[in-house]
């Protein structure tokens, strides 16, 4: 497997078909409309009883505290490693922000301006990175309202600097943004969901959501087994239990043999 660099991130020295990305394996997919956040608890629990013992959990965030807090919650009540990745996309729409600050004309400039920091970053030097950039506001003695997005950037970075160690991340070979998950959310509901002059009830849409969640995961032919084992159980065992159920019920009514008597007005 190869293992992109800081720099083939940021130079795209080789071309895209040339590198050899992992593939998932036994990939889920899960989505809800009325499921709670704490939810997200319940469905870990599940994964980490499949997972086999000592395996490395990767959950991949975007910085939401609760999202943080469960995972957080998660790890130390079922002991296992856990790696929380923080998006490196929204550290970048922090690092622009904070780009405009020094140079508002032109975006080439900024652009320019944010790479070097952006290096920095996936190199798992953000502590250094944010250090860094509230220096050179004060040297370019920026006043409070035009450094505010620097400062933000710089606290956002030092915050969570725990999830930002993409220079491990990057050796280890693990995911450092959501893009593979906002297309799994695109692919399994915005284009369901989204449809022109469709309309959903949330009960019927969380129906859809599942079933669907079910077939792109590739679990359907084992659900479909599992529904018609269930369906069999709950419909029909118990009505052949003692018997056909038909001929039980003519012994029992002890209808008479004889045809009914017919009054035939002339």
């Amino acid at each position: 497997m190869t293992h992109l660099s800081a720099e083939q991130i940021l130079t795209a020295s080789e071309p895209a078909s040339t590198l050899k990305r992992p593939k998932p394996e036994n990939k889920r997919v899960w989505a809800s409309l009325e499921a709670e956040p704490d939810s997200l608890k319940r469905h870990l629990k599940r994964h980490h009883i499949a997972t086999p013992i000592n395996r490395n959990i990767v959950a991949l965030v975007d910085g939401n505290k609760t999202q943080l807090s469960l995972l957080k919650k998660f790890s130390r009540k079922q002991k296992v490693k856990l790696t929380i990745v923080l998006d490196i996309i929204h550290v970048i729409e922090y690092l622009w922000k904070a780009a405009f600050a020094f140079h508002s004309h032109t975006i080439k400039e900024a652009e320019n301006w944010v790479n070097k920091p952006l290096k920095g970053i996936l190199q798992g030097k953000s502590s250094l990175v944010a250090s860094g950039i509230r220096r050179s506001a004060t040297l370019q003695q920026l006043s409070t309202q035009q450094r505010a997005a620097v400062d933000k950037c710089a606290n956002y970075l030092l915050n969570n600097k725990a999830y930002l160690k993409y220079d491990c991340y990057l050796n280890a070979g693990f995911p450092i943004a959501t893009g593979v998950i906002e297309c799994a959310c695109r692919h399994l509901v915005k284009e369901l969901m989204d449809i022109t002059g469709a309309r959903w009830s949330l009960t019927g849409a969380e129906a859809v959501l599942r079933l669907r969640s079910l077939h792109v995961s590739g679990d359907w032919d084992e659900y479909w087994r599992f529904h018609l084992r269930q369906e069999y159980k709950r419909n029909h065992l118990p009505l052949y239990s003692n018997g056909v159920p038909l001929l039980n019920r003519l012994t029992q009514a002890r209808c008479s043999t004889n045809p009914p008597l017919l009054t035939i007005v002339v």
